[in-house]
């Protein structure tokens, strides 16, 4: 590997930490906290960091596949690991092992988070949680692309930190990779700016505004009060979430052909058309449930909670507005599968994605009808009306496969380390493996993961940068070969 192109991208990743500490900075400021000084101290060390890896590695090298893949994993747990120091300085979160997770968990846009308290904790702080949720959303190598030099591997780098699912539907913005990310972010920043705005007028505080958009278009979680979206109790607040909830898990380049007026494109999307469909379909579900249980007493307010839910599951955002283990069992079920799904390829969402889902049912239901119906029937799968070649069948099946596996055994490996029951257990892993946040059990929308050990904790944040970048990229470094020359 390249060690100077891998440290070259690192130090950029640094000064990008540190240079997004100012707004936080400037919050403490404002609020008159007494965050401010462990906020300047970090901004400053990982600063003087960044610039002493950057002097001793100026020069400027091609990043390969193998350096991309490993600066893709190795970069999140550095970043993370630094971004802990505001919180362990001021104390809020003194422990290194629960700043890791809840700054693994910001970036990954997982949303899990240890903290019993959350508005004990000063603005500053509360702001630079929310914020990891912004840099990690789109992806913090795609912000990083941005400021390094061409000729450096961008491209490589945005693949490594891709999912299989873009690597399916092969959606592009334009040819440079530069400019690409430099869109994409303008989009991104675009939907935080009107959902923004749009809390604000609703009577929304700014500060509360800006930490929820944050949460919600990079479909992440972290809220700035205790009761998450409960607390605000309003059925406009709820609507507009709901609505960018729904909008952070579309595909991004999909905005980009509205933008441009390429609605024919749109409309014949296979994965938006699946995508909403399983919205519509669950949330109907949920709600005709919450209604005919009498959980709600009218159909419209059982919509507007069941919607809520179904959207935030679904999208792996993991905001809440009620506490749904105390819903029915058949809603609760419907709660559990979504959160399987996940939404469209190319979005700030993590999860299995639409596109396998589309993908292994076209297979399953044509493999189905050659063997038992028309045995000569060659099976063709198409996406937007173009076929589907059979490697990247396999890739959507394999993908299925790998996440059920890892759920599986991340279940074992919690039930024995931490002596949890098995609904706990499972939940805990598809709630980090697939970046949702609250789960089922004791990790429920009313709890949190302070209880669980160190070790668990390692381990749930290994499975949310798993999760994070889409398994193979996290996990291909194990492989012996790929140390190899």
């Amino acid at each position: 590997m390249n060690t100077a192109a891998i440290c070259k991208v690192i130090s950029s990743l640094m000064l990008v930490t540190g240079g997004s500490l100012i707004l936080p900075i400037a919050c403490s400021v404002i609020y008159g906290e007494d965050d401010l000084f462990s906020l300047v101290v970090s901004f400053v060390a990982i600063i003087i960091l960044g610039l002493l890896i950057r002097h001793f590695f100026r020069r400027v090298d091609e990043v390969s596949v193998k350096d991309g893949l490993f600066i893709a994993t190795i970069g999140w747990v550095i970043i993370s690991a630094l971004s802990g120091l505001p919180f362990m300085i001021h104390g809020s979160i003194p422990s290194f092992t629960d700043a890791f997770f809840e700054m693994m968990s910001g970036y990954t846009t997982t949303g899990a988070t240890i903290l019993t308290d959350i508005e004990a904790v000063p603005h500053g702080l509360l702001f630079w949680r929310s914020q990891t949720h912004l840099l990690g959303g789109m992806g913090f190598l795609t912000l990083t692309i941005i400021f390094l030099p061409h000729g450096m591997g961008g491209v490589r780098l945005f693949r490594a930190e891709s999912s299989p699912g873009q690597i399916i539907t092969r959606d592009k913005f334009i040819a440079r990779n530069k400019d690409a990310m430099i869109l994409l972010w303008t989009i991104y920043l675009g939907l935080n700016l009107l959902e923004t705005l749009l809390l604000y007028v609703g009577g929304m505080e700014l500060f509360d505004a800006l930490c929820t958009a944050f949460g919600t278009v990079s479909t992440s979680g972290y809220s700035p009060k205790n009761a998450s979206i409960g607390h605000y109790d309003s059925t406009y607040f709820d609507w507009v979430i709901t609505c960018f909830m729904f909008f952070g898990g579309v595909t991004f380049v999909l905005f980009y052909k509205i933008i441009r007026g390429n609605f024919s494109e749109v409309v014949k999307n296979t994965e938006l058309r699946w995508y909403v469909s399983f919205i519509v379909i669950f949330s109907l579900a949920v709600s005709v449930n919450l209604w005919a249980t009498d959980t709600y007493d009218t159909f419209l307010k059982a919509l507007r909670y069941g919607s809520f839910q179904t959207v935030s599951l679904l999208t792996t955002t993991g905001f809440t507005t009620a506490d749904y283990e105390l819903w029915p069992q058949a809603a609760q079920m419907f709660l559990y599968a979504v959160c399987f799904i996940g939404a469209c390829a190319g979005s700030t969402t993590s999860g299995i994605k639409v596109v396998h889902f589309a993908i292994i049912w076209k297979y399953m239901y044509g493999s189905i009808k050659r063997i038992f119906l028309q045995p000569m029937t060659v099976v063709s799968v198409r996406l937007n009306g173009k076929p589907v070649s059979q490697g990247v069948i396999d890739l959507a099946v394999c993908y299925f496969i790998v996440n059920i596996m890892l759920v599986l055994f991340g279940g074992c490996v919690m039930v024995v380390s931490d002596d949890i029951d098995y609904v706990t257990a499972m939940s805990s892993v598809i709630s980090a493996l697939m970046n949702i946040g609250p789960g089922f059990g004791s990790v429920g929308p009313s709890e949190n993961f302070a209880f669980i050990s160190d070790f668990g904790k390692w381990f749930l944040s290994w499975n949310m940068l798993v999760g994070r970048l889409e398994m193979f990229s996290a996990l291909v470094i194990f492989i012996p070969a790929f140390w190899k020359r």
